[in-house]
């Protein structure tokens, strides 16, 4: 497979890089919700960010069982109906994976736009199962939450690329 022009050619991610950011977005998800604003609907889901940029990045890593994990953490932190980030996240990698050829060959701008839709489906179908069990609605505010997520996309691409980034050996003589 060609890379798409201009593109830098990227070290192999570290899993122990992977899975501490992933350990490390759940945590600030549960600091988040225990915080100023609780759980306030319009919050950013931190996990569900950290979770799709994995899924594209690193498919063979990061994958459904890793998202149904994560779910389940927070369905406990949060003492929702069990499951119900679990399949919301589960599905989110689903998509994730599905789209990750395509979403690579943009670049990270339009990468924001690419993923919009995976959010508002994700916040879509945890609404639909809180509604589903009896929930309340929880306002409008809940559509801004997606658009968060879609603008922090460009924040945690460099974050999480940096350490790939690196030269492990840098040389005048040679470039990569």
């Amino acid at each position: 497979m060609m890379m798409p022009r201009g593109q830098q050619l990227l070290l192999p991610a570290n899993p122990w890089f992977i899975w501490g950011s992933l350990l490390t977005a759940l945590a600030l998800n549960m600091l988040l919700n225990i915080g100023l604003w609780e759980r306030e609907a319009w919050l950013p889901d931190l996990v569900a960010v950290t979770l799709v940029f994995w899924a594209i990045h690193q498919p063979q890593r990061v994958g459904v069982g890793t998202a149904f994990l994560l779910g389940l953490a927070m369905d406990v932190h949060q003492s929702a109906l069990l499951g119900q980030h679990a399949l919301m996240y589960s599905a989110l990698s689903f998509l994730a994976i599905g789209i990750h050829r395509r979403i690579l060959w943009f670049l990270v701008p339009t990468q924001t736009v690419q993923v919009l839709p995976l959010f508002f489906a994700a916040h879509a179908l945890a609404l639909a199962i809180r509604l589903l069990t009896g929930d309340f609605f929880p306002g409008w505010s809940v559509l801004l939450a997606p658009v968060l997520e879609a603008s922090l996309w460009p924040v945690v691409s460099v974050l999480l690329l940096l350490p790939q980034r690196q030269a492990p050996d840098p040389d005048d003589n040679r470039p990569l």
